[in-house]
């Protein structure tokens, strides 16, 4: 990706755009969908493997739709992304909303919460895979919000280098436990735990949290709730609905912890904090 090119460089145009331009008015239903996914296809060959400006979710985004789901959800289908999760957020965001977007891939988490927040929000993106943090910081830079942190490490149940296996089929599908096949490929980068990095932070609170880490989820919330104090539970928890890759009962551990189940979607699993 060429990001010396200034934002809009790659507007969505001729078939492409007139693609984007109908496939982001698709109602949510089965022929909606369906037709979604036949336009795409019909777009793919004259899309060139180059990248897409657009704006979406409240916010700038350059998307490489190629080889990350997440990028091309965002880019056709906009309204599918993550809709339940999103309006339940923006009920509860205020100006100085604090959210960890743990698995934080492109930014469209961080992204939308900063630009429904005002400018004493804090929100730190996570993401440990390199090629996707780059792409992370440049649809940062692309906005105006000015409380987005982006932190390139992963979010574990140590502190310390980890190994982080990487799917080449779905770029955005990257976690410290294997994903995808069993000869993934693999990095070492940094890690933290959920507790070292609110308190680095400095949060007194946090008012909500996403983990979307390709099913290291548990890893991540057992040594927190074991160590962390009350006050730093997230207020809201936003976990990808991965239960066959855990290796605990995590919704039981929410739960236990005080938490209620308020939504359930084929992606994720949200809870608020009784």
């Amino acid at each position: 990706m060429d990001d010396r090119m200034a934002f809009g460089a790659y507007a969505p145009s001729g078939v492409t755009g007139w693609v984007v331009d109908r496939t982001r008015l698709l109602p949510d239903t089965w022929t909606g969908r369906r037709t979604a996914f036949l336009l795409r296809r019909i777009a793919s060959p004259f899309m060139r493997g180059v990248p897409v400006d657009v704006e979406r979710l409240g916010a700038r985004m350059r998307l490489h739709p190629y080889n990350n789901i997440c990028e091309r959800r965002i880019l056709f289908t906009p309204q599918y992304f993550d809709a339940e999760e999103l309006a339940f957020l923006r009920g509860r965001i205020r100006e100085d909303f604090v959210f960890i977007d743990g698995g934080a891939n492109v930014g469209a988490y961080s992204l939308f919460v900063a630009s429904q927040a005002g400018p004493r929000a804090r929100v730190v993106a996570v993401e440990p895979q390199p090629d996707i943090f780059d792409r992370l910081i440049y649809n940062i830079q692309q906005n105006p919000f000015g409380t987005i942190k982006a932190v390139a490490c992963a979010l574990a149940d140590k502190t310390g280098e980890l190994t982080l296996f990487l799917d080449p089929r779905n770029s955005g599908e990257s976690s410290v436990k294997i994903v995808g096949f069993n000869q993934a490929p693999t990095l070492r980068v940094p890690g933290t735990t959920l507790l070292d990095l609110i308190t680095r932070e400095g949060f007194e609170r946090v008012d909500a949290a996403k983990l979307d880490v390709e099913g290291a989820e548990d890893l991540i919330l057992e040594p927190f709730f074991a160590s962390a104090p009350r006050a730093l539970y997230p207020a809201v928890l936003i976990l990808a609905n991965t239960p066959s890759r855990w290796q605990a009962d995590l919704t039981g551990l929410v739960e236990a912890q005080g938490y209620r189940r308020v939504g359930e979607t084929k992606s994720n699993l949200i809870f608020e904090l009784a």
